[in-house]
């Protein structure tokens, strides 16, 4: 019998990006039956599918390996009290399947006698016979082994491994998986979620259970009221799924002016040279004070050392807000940039105090299920790159395309980055470009976007000094695509 499953969790099953199931929707190689997927016309387009290469079974001999040791047993597995809860609820289920299979079993079984007695007092007539035939030959069909399905196997383990969340208004949905707490796996999908300290002291992360089971992780300072508390609200922060499936209410920051800007005072974690001329620092946040930011923005960053003065400079955040207390920057050499100075000759080292100021900046996703291409020229990779792990995150997009030019001697400093995301992701290519002139480098690019695949229908993003900008806008705009497609900013 066909299982029915949501398209995020069909995309997991089958181990393709979500954005390819939806693109299939849309051009009705896949039908959808009230938003749901039938399992079989999942195998129809994937006859391959087989749990040995789903990752399920991996995951489970990980598990079972000692040498992981228990941090990967507690990344891959939930808690005993969150894993019986799950296996209960299976079990429970599975009981109730049984029992109404009993009961139907035992009305035929009735109606087969039923039948006979009837027959019995009619001996000629040959309708009773037939009928009773019927019945027979439909019980044994019914008693007889039919073949697994699969997809519902895989999608029952996974029910025990994680859970799934769905948000509700947005429909958003995203899988907790391990000792994670619905917040970390909420922002690890790519949400745009309301937090603030992540401790439970502040309460912003209250949300609203309206269906399934939540278990407390970790103590917390914020209280609930107890109307709060009889209506279903919970710390996000605080707590994770108990069942296997959950529905939360909650509201989701629809762009860069809900974003408050915050004023926190971070510590150098790390300054590693990725280039002569080019440094990626690594600041870390307090674990009460993280940064709430839009993958895109820019922050301000400052530095005060005895006795010169303050240093301070507005940069491109370079990591994915699914991580928000790790924050990467791609520092250049500039003369006329007083923090880059100090941190070129060393001032800057780990352990040191770091203001940060933000975010700002409108350079985000928005939101949409058609492919995405990006263009980045230089330091302009750092917005970029917090952009594509994004859209990774999200896993909404079909297709994700990357053009950088280099025009210095460091060239593309981050190039196994890029290397790394195309050998592990089918959706994801990449092509670097070096030209010492933005402008003759951008129209190569868009040259080499119409000869690999250019397709109007795209959503571009466009990140690198004025130049560059202005001559790939326009040859995008000349061939066609529409201003409403295009998201520039200008470093």
């Amino acid at each position: 019998m066909s299982h029915q499953v949501s398209v995020w969790r069909a995309a997991q099953l089958v181990g393709v990006a979500r954005g390819v199931l939806q693109q299939q929707v849309r051009d009705g190689t896949l039908v959808l039956s009230d938003g749901l997927v039938s399992t079989d016309a999942l195998l129809r387009l994937y006859p391959g599918a087989k749990l040995e290469e789903s990752g399920l079974l991996e995951r489970v001999a990980q598990i079972r390996d000692e040498a992981f040791g228990r941090r990967v047993r507690e990344r891959m597995l939930p808690s005993q009290e969150v894993l019986a809860q799950r296996l209960f609820a299976q079990s429970q289920e599975l009981a109730d399947v049984r029992k109404h299979l009993q009961r139907y079993h035992g009305l035929v079984i009735a109606l087969q006698q039923r039948i006979r007695e009837l027959a019995a007092k009619r001996p000629g007539d040959a309708t009773w016979q037939a009928l009773e035939q019927q019945v027979t030959q439909g019980l044994a069909q019914a008693l007889a082994t039919e073949s697994v399905d699969l997809l519902e196997v895989m999608d029952d383990m996974l029910k025990v491994m994680s859970a799934q969340v769905t948000v509700r208004p947005s429909g958003h949905e995203f899988s907790v998986e391990g000792r994670a707490t619905l917040l970390q796996s909420g922002l690890q999908a790519g949400l745009k979620l309301n937090y603030g300290c992540g401790n439970g002291s502040c309460g912003m992360c209250k949300v609203r259970v309206i269906s399934g089971e939540v278990v407390k992780t970790q103590h917390f300072d914020y209280a609930l009221s107890e109307a709060e508390k009889t209506q279903g609200y919970t710390l996000m922060c605080c707590n994770t799924a108990a069942s296997s499936e959950l529905t939360l209410e909650l509201l989701e920051a629809s762009g860069p002016l809900d974003i408050p800007e915050q004023h926190i005072v971070a510590q150098v974690r790390a300054v590693t040279a990725q280039a002569p001329d080019t440094r990626l620092l690594h600041l870390q946040t307090p674990r009460t004070h993280r940064l709430r930011f839009l993958a895109g923005q820019s922050v301000s960053l400052g530095w005060t050392m005895p006795g010169q003065g303050d240093a301070h400079a507005s940069y491109p955040i370079a990591s994915c807000p699914c991580d928000d207390r790790n924050l990467l920057f791609f520092i250049s050499r500039d003369a006329s940039d007083a923090l880059a100075r100090h941190l070129f000759a060393g001032d800057i080292q780990a352990g040191a105090a770091v203001r940060v100021l933000g975010p700002t900046g409108e350079f985000v996703l928005a939101d949409g299920h058609r492919p995405l291409v990006f263009a980045a020229c230089d330091g302009g990779f750092a917005p970029i790159k917090s952009l594509i792990e994004h859209a990774l995150s999200l896993d909404a997009a079909p297709s994700l395309s990357l053009f950088w030019l280099a025009t210095g001697s460091d060239g593309h400093f981050f190039s196994n980055q890029c290397r790394a995301w195309s050998e592990a992701l089918d959706q994801f290519e990449f092509e670097l470009v070096s030209h010492a002139d933005v402008a003759v480098g951008a129209r190569q690019i868009a040259r080499a976007m119409r000869a690999d695949l250019f397709d109007i229908d795209c959503d571009f993003y466009l990140a690198g000094p004025a130049g560059f900008i202005s001559t790939l806008h326009e040859e995008l705009r000349a061939a066609g695509v529409a201003t409403a497609q295009i998201v520039t900013q200008v470093l």
